[in-house]
């Protein structure tokens, strides 16, 4: 009985451990080496303070070390313009703000864009999302328990993704529902958070608070 015991301890460690090892694996196999460097106020040019001092006295209040903006300052002029084009976006949008975070999750998504994600995903909620939905597009699938406006947003935005048009129907269904402006804000939100998606990506920025990635990264 003893034998049997000593060896049930055994194997149950070294399942933990192996489950620690894989744990760690996993974590490593997603680990990016950021390609920026994080920028210091004493070494930013003139122009990026200001471009800093913009986005802190804009509805941010502050400039996010772990998001796009803060890679966009390597190009602060560029910085200013497009941050106006997503303060627009984010808080003047003629779409609902539940349907706007869906559809930055769904370019989050399918962009693979783990730090877009984090930033949004509880923004969706905040709004009215349902958890199950987000939950859903997180793992790649059609989500099965949408609204009627969100089925709208997300054949949309899926089309606009995977074929870069939409069909007659598919723009006939926002027209409807959003009219002209809709349309127009929609498409203008995916193709800014694509921007920000790509950039991120390419910077290999890395995740706030060193969180596991939320995303399992989808084959195209």
């Amino acid at each position: 009985m003893t034998n049997i015991a000593n060896t049930t301890t055994i194997l149950k460690a070294v399942s933990i451990a192996a489950a620690g090892l894989l744990a760690l694996a996993c974590m490593t196999a997603h680990a990016q080496t950021p390609r920026f460097k994080p920028l210091i106020e004493s070494e930013m040019t003139e122009a990026q303070l200001k471009a800093a001092r913009e986005i802190a006295s804009g509805p941010r209040g502050r400039l996010n070390p772990d998001g796009p903006n803060a890679l966009f300052l390597r190009s602060p002029d560029l910085m200013s313009r497009t941050q106006k084009v997503g303060e627009y976006l984010r808080y003047n949008s003629s779409l609902p703000l539940r349907l706007n975070e869906f559809a930055i999750l769904i370019t989050a998504r399918q962009w693979n864009a783990q730090v877009e994600w984090i930033a949004h995903h509880p923004l969706a909620l905040k709004a009215g999302l349902d958890p199950a939905v987000a939950a859903d597009l997180a793992q790649g699938k059609r989500p099965a328990a949408m609204k009627d406006d969100e089925t709208i947003i997300y054949q949309f935005c899926k089309e606009l993704h995977e074929t870069k048009t939409v069909g007659d129907a598919t723009f006939k269904a926002v027209l409807d529902k959003f009219g002209e402006r809709g349309v127009i804000d929609l498409v203008a939100l995916t193709g800014y958070y694509t921007m920000l998606a790509m950039v991120l990506n390419v910077a290999q920025q890395a995740l706030p608070g060193g969180v596991a990635p939320p995303l399992a990264v989808l084959s195209k």
